[in-house]
């Protein structure tokens, strides 16, 4: 699916209320086809494994679907495959072409635990869910909690490698409702591409990581290589294994997001990585007619990259 650059521009500069209601009653729409599936599912397996790449929208659709789950009478947790990585060891931790430690591969989950930990959730029994300290880069006890599911309730394990083989290949894994998010749709005027779907994740992330994690965007940008990389080794090849597909862009992003993005492209040092990329998505933003945040609820996704998200 593509969208059209002039209707998202005629319908900013006319009604943007409306514009961002309709966009916002498509992405529920999804929510709730989602929640209907993990309910029929539930008979099979209480698990939902929900995957996607970086920017991608995970973290607010895990929470939208389970407020709707829970709408219809289904108690949900929702838990990070981020606490099942196992702790940074210099001899064993996977790493990427450049010597680093590749936080990109599945190898660092603990697949073992999971695996058991699928198992008693479906068998009903308890399980303790451990908590990961990225300060660390090892498991902090303190963190750790319990957890039991009742014949009403499900488990949203969410996460990059949701997906991955080593995880849906066999046992209770195998049996979990399985979906994939990711922003898929790229932007045409006249037949031709003008913004594309990678783009609204990377500038999703740009945005975010600028606000809330105190990383340049220049540094967000030499990520993204090894990002892509990851995800096209570990993630691109299982999502053929998902029962749901959604496409978590919406038609008005841009719009929305351009007003965050003014001075981010100007202060990007000279020589930096993917230069070239940055400076096509920057002239390509000028194509926008900007929307402003403060019509957006607080219950939209891109909330969950320019803040103050209704979580």
């Amino acid at each position: 699916m593509a969208y059209d650059l002039e209707r998202i521009n005629d319908r900013a500069r006319i009604d943007p209320r409306g514009f961002v209601a309709e966009c916002d009653a498509k992405y529920e729409k999804n929510v709730c086809r989602a929640a209907e599936q993990i309910i029929g599912n539930i008979a099979r397996s209480h698990l939902v494994l929900l995957s996607g790449p970086s920017g991608s929208g995970k973290t607010t659709t895990a929470h939208n679907i389970e407020r709707e789950l829970e709408r219809r009478g289904v108690n949900t947790h929702t838990i990070s495959l981020d606490d099942y990585y196992r702790d940074v060891d210099p001899l064993t931790t996977p790493r990427n072409a450049q010597g680093e430690y590749d936080f990109e591969s599945p190898e660092l989950l603990d697949l073992p635990l999971l695996a058991e930990h699928f198992r008693a959730l479906d068998a009903g029994e308890e399980i303790v869910i451990p908590h990961y300290n990225f300060d660390m880069r090892r498991r902090d006890p303190a963190g750790a909690r319990t957890l039991r599911l009742a014949k009403n309730e499900v488990a949203i394990f969410e996460g990059i490698h949701a997906l991955n083989s080593g995880i849906t290949g066999h046992g209770s894994g195998e049996n979990a409702a399985k979906v994939y998010i990711s922003a898929r749709s790229n932007v045409e005027s006249a037949g031709r591409t003008v913004f594309k779907g990678t783009w609204m994740r990377i500038l999703r992330r740009v945005i975010r990581d600028e606000r809330f994690r105190s990383t340049p965007a220049e540094r967000t940008f030499a990520m993204w290589e090894n990002l892509r990389v990851g995800e096209k080794k570990y993630i691109s090849p299982y999502k053929s294994r998902a029962d749901i597909v959604f496409d978590s862009s919406l038609e008005y992003e841009v719009c929305a997001l351009k007003p965050f993005a003014g001075g981010i492209f100007d202060r990007l040092p000279e020589g930096m990585p993917r230069m070239r990329e940055a400076l096509e998505l920057k002239e390509a933003l000028e194509l926008f007619e900007p929307i402003d945040a403060a019509i957006l609820p607080r219950s939209s996704l891109i909330r969950e990259f320019i803040g103050d998200a209704g979580l």
